[in-house]
């Protein structure tokens, strides 16, 4: 069959649903998945894309796109919260790896190119990158601050690390973005959702 890599790509990335984040749902009623994650992240680029600093340089289906499969490798390499500092050591390296694998099971030219998203994403230095970046950090952060915050408090997670982690991101990609993090991170404050 002609599409049968394709095939046996698109079955081996429906093990995302199974890889469970740290992160609850907005009702708090139990933690997402990786799938569901990647899903809402595309959602909100496509909101969020006319707030965006530099818009006319970001090409939102280059974003998308990223965003669609830069979660991809946690099939692998799991998901690795943001702020557990000892299991961000050689996150890069487990999920190059991981990459490698996961998009290996595609024919060239989608292959190279799904892998050469993966790292532009990862490498935060262009427009689409940074504003995809932003994306996938602010959408935990917005959950958090609108649930109990539960992934947070659980961890011990300090305001000084979610500014360490999240503010430079996300403010840098949007001017509305960065209003919405100051007042969010207040919002998280006031009900102390920080250790």
């Amino acid at each position: 069959m002609k599409i049968q890599k394709e095939i046996d790509f698109i079955i081996a990335v429906d093990a995302l649903k199974n890889v469970r984040r740290r992160n609850y749902n907005a009702d708090d009623s139990r933690r997402e998945n990786t799938a569901e994650h990647s899903w809402q992240i595309i959602i909100l680029a496509q909101i969020l894309y006319p707030y965006a600093k530099n818009n006319a340089d970001i090409n939102l289906l280059r974003v998308i796109r990223m965003l669609s499969i830069h979660d991809l490798v946690e099939i692998d390499a799991g998901d690795t919260f943001l702020f557990d500092e000892e299991g961000m050591k050689g996150k890069f390296e487990r999920e190059k790896l991981a990459a490698k694998n996961i998009f290996g099971i595609l024919d060239e030219p989608l292959s190279s190119e799904f892998y050469k998203l993966w790292i532009e994403f990862e490498e935060e230095e262009t427009p689409d990158a940074i504003f995809a970046c932003a994306i996938d950090r602010i959408m935990p952060f917005i959950l958090n601050s609108h649930n109990a915050g539960k992934s947070w408090t659980e961890a011990g997670v300090t305001e000084k690390q979610v500014r360490n982690m999240l503010e430079n991101a996300i403010c840098r990609a949007s001017d509305e973005m960065e209003e919405c993090f100051r007042i969010l991170m207040k919002k998280c404050f006031d009900e102390n959702k920080f250790s």
